[in-house]
């Protein structure tokens, strides 16, 4: 005999041979199935989700940490390359004199510029000037100026300074990390030989690294790789990104923890989510178990007790019920009835119900970054807290102090009073600025909370559409988009409405992504500013919006790439999740999206066609 055959005859001799028995076994065999399937299609679904999310909220804080890190060491470039470009320095470095030292190194001018320490060093490499502040108390530091000009003595000023005029870095000085910024000493016009370079210095601690990144960070030794390390807990996640110095080798280490919320999540989302399966396919075994042995197992039963009588006694009786019933086991029973009583004539059709069950649940989380409409509002409330008083509060003092004095001469009277009415006219007008900035902020904090709302909204069907203003917009964006980095941006834009047909906050968004690109090119060229202009053109139903930069521009044979996930034309950016983003919301109002330039060094153009608003029309036209 077979073997197959052989354990196949065990295995069916060991088979319940009851039809309740079977189909309880079926039954069960099935719910462990489908439970043991569901956990896995889970486990494949939910986790590798929450994952990817989890390594994309690292890299963003490690991208968020690399700019933190790189604002810092520009900003004290700006402020040593105005030094270094500047005909006073120039001239000092050809007869050093008192006046200028007592002018430019005096406490309030570090504290203005916001630096610790401040150099100037000869074409040889000697110090010819050095002082280290302690910014807090505005006292001397001769330690750290020592440490100051041994730093100074091992930058290679050639090799650092080797394709710009000026350079910015992070050293280790002792115990303690200073971003420095360089510059070479030449005339204010940027011409003559340089005659030296000027060194500038602010230290760098955790406090400040914490407010930087909203996180509790820290400084710690030197990073032992050149890439960043993530060290992954059980609760947190231990993240430390290099802080380069001057050759690129790190010279210490920004780390903080970031807690595995979404890990976490995923976990109890999974857990969550086995064991509702797990119990819902319990009580539809139970249920089922139930109606099987109510709905079919009992009347099956007494059909097989009333043959079994007709069978012994011979007596042909009908086999009565209660209730008749009008299903397939009612049926049964009037057949049965039926051929007892020799009916032949009598025939009944069964009726044949399909019953559909199915279960489809699916979870969509769609969250693309709002950093670009986070970003103005912490540019606007840096600028706010890093503008200095327009005055000196000891100065002021001093001349209210002379003001009371009877023997002040005239003249000496009028020019204090002048001077205290430029102060006063100063501070009111800080005070305006900062009004007005703190408007913008608020406009930009509305657009951020207009986007969360809506971001969850039927995320698998086309977006709901309305008449708006890209006029007003545009304008909106604009505005903020000023903010939104160093360089300063002028926009041109028409004043007339123009109105389309489309999702107004997704349209808000794709503009601003646009500004947002723009402004990044422009900063990429190295210039201090540059223009974006916008032009509106109506024609055959369509409105053709089209934003021009004078920025660094692009390859064009890059443009059909543009549009990929994860694309992008600078090396040194990652990501590419917006245009990608942009160009499918577009798509998903019924209108397009294309990049165009002329090459790197021409800037680029973006336009977007949209659907005209035939409601605005008819309302215009009648």
């Amino acid at each position: 005999m077979h073997p197959t055959r052989t354990a196949f005859g065990r295995w069916r001799a060991r088979f319940p041979a009851s039809l309740g028995a079977k189909l309880v076994a079926i039954l069960t065999a099935i719910g462990l199935l489908g439970a043991v399937a569901v956990t896995l299609l889970l486990a494949l679904v939910i986790t590798p989700s929450f994952d990817r999310l989890e390594q994309q909220a690292v890299e963003g804080h490690i991208e968020r940490t690399r700019a933190a890190l790189t604002e810092y060491t520009s900003k004290v470039e700006a402020s040593v390359r105005d030094y270094g470009d500047w005909n006073e320095s120039y001239n000092y470095m050809e007869a050093p004199n008192k006046a200028f030292e007592e002018d430019s190194f005096a406490t309030s001018a570090m504290v203005n510029l916001g630096v610790n320490g401040m150099a100037y060093v000869t074409p040889q490499g000697r110090v010819v000037i050095a002082r280290w502040l302690d910014i807090d108390t505005g006292k001397d530091v001769p330690a750290m100026r020592a440490r100051m000009i041994g730093a100074i003595a091992g930058i290679d000023f050639n090799k650092a300074l080797a394709k710009d005029n000026s350079a910015s870095f992070y050293v280790r000085l002792g115990d303690r990390i200073a971003a420095f910024g360089i510059a070479q000493v030449r005339r204010t016009d940027g011409t003559g030989e340089p005659r030296g370079h000027v060194v500038m210095a602010r230290l760098i601690t955790s406090a400040q690294l914490s407010t930087l990144l909203q996180l509790d960070a820290g400084l710690e030794r030197p990073h032992a790789v050149p890439e960043p390390t993530v060290a992954r807990g059980e609760q947190s996640l231990r993240v430390a990104v290099p802080v380069r110095g001057e050759d690129g080798v790190p010279v210490a280490s920004a780390t903080y923890a970031v807690p595995r919320d979404l890990s976490a999540l995923g976990q109890s989302m999974l857990t969550l989510a086995v064991i509702g399966t797990t119990a819902l396919l319990l009580v539809v075994m139970a249920v089922l178990s139930l109606m099987i042995v109510r709905l079919v197992l009992r009347p099956l039963n007494r059909v097989e007790r009333h043959m079994g009588l007709v069978r012994k006694s011979g007596n042909l009786a009908l086999l009565t019920e209660d209730a008749p019933r009008k299903d397939e086991i009612g049926s049964l029973v009037t057949s049965f009835n039926a051929m007892l009583s020799q009916l032949k004539d009598l025939r009944e059709q069964v009726e044949a119900q399909s019953f559909k069950l199915g279960q489809s649940e699916s979870a969509v989380a769609v969250m693309h970054n709002v950093r670009n409409a986070l970003n103005p509002i912490s540019t606007v409330l840096s600028q706010g807290l890093a503008q200095p008083p327009m005055a000196d509060k000891a100065l002021l003092d001093r001349a209210m102090g002379e003001l009371a004095l009877d023997e002040v001469p005239a003249v000496r009277r009028q020019k204090l009073v002048a001077f205290l009415a430029a102060a006063f006219e100063g501070e009111v007008r800080g005070r305006g600025e900062r009004q007005a900035q703190m408007e913008i902020g608020r406009d930009a904090l509305h657009n951020v909370l207009e986007i969360i709302g809506k971001q969850q909204e039927q995320a698998h069907e086309r977006p709901p559409l309305d008449t708006c203003d890209v006029t007003d917009l545009i304008a909106r964006n604009a505005t903020i988009a000023r903010y939104s980095g160093a360089s300063s941006i002028a926009f041109d834009f028409p004043s007339k409405p123009h109105w389309v047909l489309a999702n107004r906050v997704l349209l808000s968004q794709v503009i601003g992504n646009l500004f947002s690109n723009a402004a990044e090119a422009i900063a990429a060229t190295g210039r201090e500013g540059g223009t974006i202009s916008v032009k509106i053109e109506a024609h055959d139903g369509k409105v053709e919006v089209a934003i021009r930069d004078d920025g660094e521009g692009f390859d064009p044979e890059h443009a059909p790439q543009l549009f990929q996930r994860g694309f992008s034309t600078r090396e040194h950016k990652s990501g590419g999740l917006g245009l990608h983003w942009c160009a499918n919301s577009m798509l998903a109002m019924g209108g397009g999206l294309a990049l165009k330039s002329d090459g790197k060094g021409h800037g680029a153009r973006a336009l977007l066609t949209l659907q005209h608003s035939e409601v605005m029309r008819d309302e215009l036209a009648a």
